[in-house]
């Protein structure tokens, strides 16, 4: 069974769970956002999958479309945003040395989970 969880802004599966990697696909509905976060342990990177979602790496935001990838580094603020009225769907590889929900340091949340 795959580990699945609702949050306020969308869902997420866990599709693989290793020793060097994780792997989910994650739903972000429209008008969601995840927080602006960061990890001491992973890195990331995002391919989109359906919709345009709005990709904050530390100072750049930019729009990404379905089959771009967005490469944040291990430290790196980072942030999903829905603008547009279709849900995002992307693909998020972590890799690095630890992948606990723990290693989710938020600088700012909407639902004030910081």
């Amino acid at each position: 069974m795959l580990e699945h969880d609702v949050r306020p802004w969308g869902e997420y599966w866990v599709l693989e769970d290793a020793e060097t990697h994780k792997v989910k696909r994650i739903l972000v509905n429209p008008g969601g956002r995840l927080s602006l976060q960061y990890h001491h342990h992973r890195a990331e990177v995002w391919t989109i999958v359906s919709g345009i979602g709005t990709i904050t790496i530390n100072d750049q935001v930019k729009d990404f479309k379905a089959g771009e990838v967005a490469q944040i580094p291990l430290g790196a603020h980072h942030r999903m945003e829905n603008k547009t009225n279709e849900p995002v769907v992307f693909i998020e590889v972590q890799y690095g040395t630890y992948f606990g929900e723990d290693d989710i340091v938020r600088v700012e949340d909407d639902y004030n989970r910081a």
